[in-house]
């Protein structure tokens, strides 16, 4: 396996979260600092907007309106000209916390509902869910059984959906039917506790293991093709940008769960240059 270098983008947020490639910059949220931020190339940040609730997911609407996800209310936000108004309200469907999101190039929202509300409880079991939100503002559950659904990713010909289950320690892989319906198919091993993930055009997955402080490439056979280490760091996110999509961007944070209940935090982002180039949403 190669070794890969990491360079770092931007240090020292609270607990970022939920990259995404658009319009030439990164986009993504610090949870715990409530702010959803950018970054360009030539490392200019910028604050777009606060909440008054914790943002985690995030997607990209076909006409480019960014979608935020809120956990605790459970709504998702669609942020437009410098404002955000609501999207879709899941309070109503959702039977937990929601956690992580995408948005297909259809314009299809897939949200995870943890099935139980954070801080986790314990002997917590496969209560997760996957919701879909499609554009025309209908709702329905489209996976159950899963155990804590974190990072999800999308494929280029919205024909296969993986999840990370952080508490199965596997990714799920699913068929996806024309009408957005998910048709399980397999599980994959992946490492420790998966967070987020983000697809490359041999289908790949990059997943960031929140477990092994590490950025994890897993092939379609479940095999681990390479690692990015980053030591006495949580793996948290991870996305693919820049012209060419050769980027890997990830998310990581000096932190532990004890330390998360006491909002310690340090977060950063680095980014690295990688043979395969991303595909498919993120």
């Amino acid at each position: 396996m190669s070794r890969t270098q990491l360079k770092t983008v931007l240090d020292g947020g609270k607990y970022f979260e939920a990259p995404r490639w658009h319009a030439g910059r990164l986009w993504f949220v610090d949870c715990m600092a409530r702010t959803l931020l950018s970054i360009g190339p030539a490392g200019d940040r910028q604050e777009h907007a606060t909440f008054d609730d914790t943002p985690c997911g995030t997607g990209i609407l076909p006409d480019g309106r960014l979608i935020v996800l809120t956990m605790f209310r459970k709504q998702l936000l669609a942020f437009a000209d410098g404002q955000l108004s609501l999207y879709a309200d899941l309070s109503d469907i959702a039977t937990g916390t929601i956690d992580d999101m995408i948005v297909d190039g259809l314009g299809r929202a897939y949200v995870g509902d943890l099935g139980f509300n954070l801080p986790p409880p314990p002997g917590r079991g496969a209560d997760g869910r996957i919701i879909l939100v499609t554009p025309d503002g209908a709702k329905r559950v489209v996976a159950e059984g899963l155990r804590f659904p974190n990072g999800i990713a999308v494929s280029a010909d919205h024909k296969r959906l993986v999840v990370a289950e952080m508490d199965g320690e596997c990714l799920a892989d699913y068929d996806v039917a024309d009408d957005g319906s998910l048709h399980f198919c397999r599980k994959l091993a992946c490492g420790k506790e998966p967070d987020g993930i983000c697809l490359d055009r041999d289908g790949a997955v990059w997943v960031a293991s929140y477990g092994e402080d590490a950025f994890i490439r897993i092939d379609r056979d479940g095999q681990e093709r390479q690692r990015i280490h980053v030591p006495g760091r949580r793996g948290i996110a991870c996305a693919f940008g820049g012209a060419d999509r050769k980027t890997l961007y990830c998310i990581s944070a000096a932190t532990s769960p004890e330390e998360l209940r006491q909002r310690k935090s340090s977060a950063r982002l680095d980014g690295a240059e990688v043979e395969t180039p991303g595909s498919g949403y993120p």
